[in-house]
């Protein structure tokens, strides 16, 4: 049999994984591998009241470590929420960094490394590489199922002025370790663990079709949408799960891997302009176009899909597209996504402005149909 022309790729694992229920109580421990002394704790305030930051700063506390933390800022890191914290690092006189949270918290720890070593504004950054002094050292401590930041060397962080997203990427903007505790993500809210497991899994989805994707990321693909498919109900019927909480937590870091490896598609270039227009939770606006983007897929991305099915014990039917789409908005569903561009207020008479800013969106280019704006158009209306 002829063999199959692979493309060229390059994949480095730059994070440790260290995984367990309870593992939280090793962050101390780790940090002080690391040569951690003066750590800023970057934490999104509303994890203050579950316990997550005193107990982590407990770790670091009895591992001899000092410890600031830092918490203005919000579901969407801008610009400027970077810079403030940036001015907190600094005049504590941080060495390190911990992102303890959800992406919002994760990104928004890296976005602050990159202005602590380099200074400047977080626009210089965007793109990959632009860093001129290698980051400050952090660990990532994700307490959702969601971006996969944690696995991953670029930071999502918002233009202050134009709200528009922007990925700042940079080799020593990985984390050196990612610490998950399934543990941690039980106290999420039920509507927090559907938008993020939901964005978990689009990333399976997207990265196993770009043009960029590789046999190594189409791997991580495949059994991160194994993990995550199996277990997003199961956590929203019984949150208390440790066992399905490990599942989705190890799904989206595979998953963030897989993106790390492979980039995203054109379901992702249609959200972030909602979120930049309407300040719509990315993970909504992901959940939105993901259906919708996969069926508009399916000429050219059949194999890519089948493969998730299989994955996950499904049968592709007449269509691997149309089969995952169905099953993909059952799932939506449960989460009690909304469905529509007009539940979150868009209206017809926008969507050429959405579809403009969709087609300059860096993901979209490795979509695997072509993708500008016409098609953006057409993928809105298929949703309003």
């Amino acid at each position: 049999m002829k063999g199959t022309h692979l493309a060229a790729f390059d994949f480095v694992l730059r994070t440790r994984l260290v995984f367990g229920p309870g593992s939280l109580a090793r962050l101390g421990e780790l940090a002080r591998e690391l040569g951690f002394r003066r750590a800023l704790l970057v934490a999104d305030p509303g994890l203050v009241a579950t316990g997550h930051v005193e107990r982590a700063r407990d770790s670091l506390d009895a591992a001899g470590i000092a410890v600031e933390t830092f918490h203005a800022f919000d579901s969407n890191p801008d610009s400027a929420m970077v810079a403030a914290g940036a001015g907190v690092a600094r005049a504590f006189g941080a060495d390190s960094l911990v992102g303890l949270g959800g992406g919002s918290s994760l990104d928004c720890a890296k976005g602050i490394a990159f202005l602590v070593a380099n200074g400047g504004d977080m626009s210089e950054f965007r793109g990959y590489g632009k860093a001129r002094v290698p980051l400050l050292p952090m660990i990532g401590v994700p307490t959702t199922a969601g971006t996969g930041s944690e696995a991953q060397s670029y930071a999502l962080i918002s233009d202050a002025a134009t709200h528009r997203k922007m990925a700042c990427g940079d080799p020593s903007a990985a984390f050196r370790i990612a610490l998950l505790d399934p543990e941690l993500t039980v106290t999420q809210p039920a509507g927090v663990t559907a938008v993020a497991g939901y964005d978990a899994l689009s990333h399976a989805v997207e990265t196993s079709v770009t043009t960029r994707r590789s046999p190594l990321s189409a791997c991580f693909s495949r059994e991160a949408f194994r993990l995550l498919e199996r277990s997003y109900e199961r956590v929203l019927e019984v949150p208390g799960d440790v066992a399905a909480r490990g599942d989705m937590l190890l799904g989206s870091f595979f998953a963030g891997l897989a993106v790390e490896a492979s980039m995203l598609g054109a379901a992702h270039a249609c959200a972030n302009p909602l979120t930049a227009r309407h300040g719509t939770t990315h993970g909504i606006a992901v959940g939105m176009m993901l259906a919708s983007v996969t069926r508009w897929n399916a000429p050219v991305a059949a194999d890519g899909y089948a493969g998730l099915l299989a994955a996950s014990g499904h049968e592709a039917g007449d269509s691997a597209a149309h089969t995952l789409a169905r099953r993909l908005d059952v799932l939506a569903e449960r989460g009690g996504l909304p469905r529509r561009l007009a539940e979150i207020g868009v209206q017809d008479s926008e969507l050429p402005a959405l579809a403009s800013d969709a087609a300059q969106e860096w993901t979209g280019t490795f979509n695997p149909r072509p993708f500008d704006a016409a098609a953006a158009l057409e993928l809105y209306r298929s949703v309003l």
